[in-house]
């Protein structure tokens, strides 16, 4: 998948969020997401940027809600995705706006009117994923197919088959096949 080098920026976000600041499990163990200065540090890999205490606790609000679209789109209902992703425009009041920064080209932004730093990027995140599901790669959300893992991911492949979060789940789960052949 490659829209526009911003959109695959904000989807590529919306998954780290979702994995950052969600619990459940990761790799075969439980994951519980980071708080306080840790938060924001991950935060600041991912790519969100140098947030203060507030922008991180709604971000880890909402990454639960991003959660829901790629677990709507996993178990095969699209319908409740696009009902998902259009409340997320709603309550982040996102609008499209051209946009040109650091150099780069005119692209499209969607921050939403007044809003914070956080819930600007929790609109561009929704509408980044409005535009997935809008489009031929619907399907490319997914959840870790993985046991013990609840990670998700955007597949970019060219063949659109990845069922894993990670190299490191593909490669545990491809182990536990080759033991279980083995007895």
């Amino acid at each position: 998948m490659n829209f526009n080098s911003h959109m695959d920026l904000v989807v590529r976000l919306a998954v780290g969020l979702v994995n950052t600041l969600t619990e459940g499990e990761r790799r075969g163990r439980p994951y519980t997401p980071p708080v306080g200065e840790a938060r924001r540090t991950a935060l600041i890999e991912i790519g969100a940027g140098d947030l203060g205490e507030q922008d991180t606790t709604v971000l880890a609000e909402m990454a639960v809600e991003l959660r829901a679209v790629f677990t709507a789109v996993a178990g095969g209902d699209l319908d409740a995705a696009a009902h998902q992703v259009n409340h997320l425009l709603e309550v982040t009041h996102a609008r499209p706006h051209l946009n040109r920064h650091d150099g780069e080209p005119w692209h499209l932004h969607f921050h939403g009117s007044g809003g914070t730093v956080s819930t600007d990027w929790v609109a561009g995140c929704a509408t980044g994923l409005a535009v997935v599901l809008g489009s031929e790669f619907h399907d490319r959300l997914g959840v870790c197919t993985a046991p013990h893992c609840d990670r998700v991911y955007v597949d970019t492949s060219r063949n659109g088959t990845r069922r894993f979060c990670s190299t490191a789940c593909q490669n545990r789960v491809k182990t536990a096949a080759f033991r279980a052949r083995g007895r």
